[in-house]
């Protein structure tokens, strides 16, 4: 039988997005417009929280079906099969081969008490981890939303995929919305927690580092890293891989190809598809809210580790040692260290803290490459 003009005009309305948003949708679209104004407008980290957002803005738009998996013959959605390398922890791995490829070992090398630093900053881990068992989630939940605090999001999106991968969306949307609004979360801390004086502190230069040390750092680290905390392998392994494929000299087209196209597209894919994670009916739940939350004291308790051991590293070396680099510990890199270097100017425009904060930051990458690897032993 032949429908009329209005049968169909009727039936196109029905079938349109108006006609079909809750307001659970509603409000994640709202959610996903703010993030995009931030990361545009405020230029916090875009290239981790523009296409999260996006992909978070397109998933909860009506009958996209963005993420609808295959079934009856019928093709899965486009994120759906993008999705798959974050299901299957491809993408985390990849994402620290590029981060190794564009990160100097230097700092960290020449002075290696940052790396005393980047462990104290691994203290909100723990903090989160057992504040969530507190709140009632089991030990799996516990130390993938613990993760968080490591300030960084390819670890925590292997993490919870691998013991928890219910709450990705959530744990992965936490990590790196708070790794984006870092410049926002950690000055205040810095400032509450030291004095004029300290923050005004003037570091010595690094000793220069030879190529033999450079070369050798990547290797050593991936052979003892790996054999004490064999989980930790995948991360440790392609991390020092790619700083490998830097320092060498020899792979030139390589180390390019991982600190750019490489990473780039994997971080498209990786944003569009955590973002799209985040559907109404699952983000916006109770425990989504406590994690939310527990994200925050993480990277809160994070930052107030590393200070914490900072002002007694200041103390200790009779004031050589500006504590604002222990907050660099989380491994945001090198969003971290930009901060304290931003932190440290407003109280002395002569101080360049960067180098000297990036020995911490890039500690931090390897201790919460580390302490996930422990994590992923003990409850996998």
């Amino acid at each position: 039988m032949t429908r009329s003009f209005s049968d169909i005009l009727t039936a196109f309305i029905q079938d349109t997005g108006f006609l079909n948003i809750t307001w659970q949708q509603g409000v994640m679209i709202l959610v996903a417009c703010i993030l995009i104004y931030l990361a545009i407008k405020k230029e916090y980290e875009p290239l981790l929280l523009l296409p999260i957002a996006f992909g978070m803005l397109l998933v909860n738009l009506p009958l996209t079906g963005l993420m609808a998996e295959p079934e009856d013959g019928k093709v899965g959605g486009l994120f759906y099969y993008i999705y798959q390398g974050v299901e299957k922890g491809i993408y985390p791995p990849i994402i620290f081969l590029g981060i190794g490829a564009m990160t100097d070992f230097g700092p960290l090398i020449a002075n290696p008490k940052s790396l005393l630093l980047g462990g104290a900053a691994q203290f909100g881990i723990f903090v989160a981890f057992l504040l969530a068992r507190l709140l009632g989630f089991d030990e799996q939940a516990a130390a993938a939303i613990g993760i968080i605090g490591g300030a960084d999001g390819p670890t925590a999106i292997l993490v919870t995929s691998q013991l928890k991968p219910e709450l990705l969306g959530p744990i992965a949307v936490a990590a790196y919305s708070y790794m984006a609004l870092i410049p926002i979360i950690q000055p205040p801390i810095m400032k509450a927690l030291t004095t004029t004086e300290e923050r005004s502190v003037v570091m010595e230069q690094l000793r220069p580092v030879s190529k033999l040390e450079k070369i050798v750092f990547p290797i050593a680290v991936a052979i003892i890293g790996t054999m004490l905390v064999p989980s930790a392998g995948t991360l440790l392994g392609m991390l020092m891989l790619g700083n490998l494929f830097r320092e060498s000299l020899v792979v030139d087209r390589l180390s390019k190809t991982a600190q750019n196209e490489l990473i780039n597209i994997v971080t498209i894919f990786l944003g569009l598809t955590v973002g799209a994670t985040a559907s109404a009916e699952k983000f916006l739940t109770p425990d989504t809210l406590k994690i939310i939350a527990l994200g925050l004291i993480a990277f809160a308790s994070g930052t107030i580790g590393g200070l914490l051991l900072g002002k007694l590293m200041y103390k200790l070396s009779k004031g050589k040692i500006n504590p604002l680099i222990g907050a660099a510990g989380v491994s945001a890199v090198p969003m971290a260290a930009r901060v304290a270097q931003v932190v440290g100017q407003e109280e002395n425009p002569e101080n360049f803290l960067l180098m000297h904060a990036m020995g911490p930051n890039v500690a931090g990458v390897i201790g919460s490459a580390i302490v996930a690897g422990i994590f992923l032993t003990m409850f996998s």
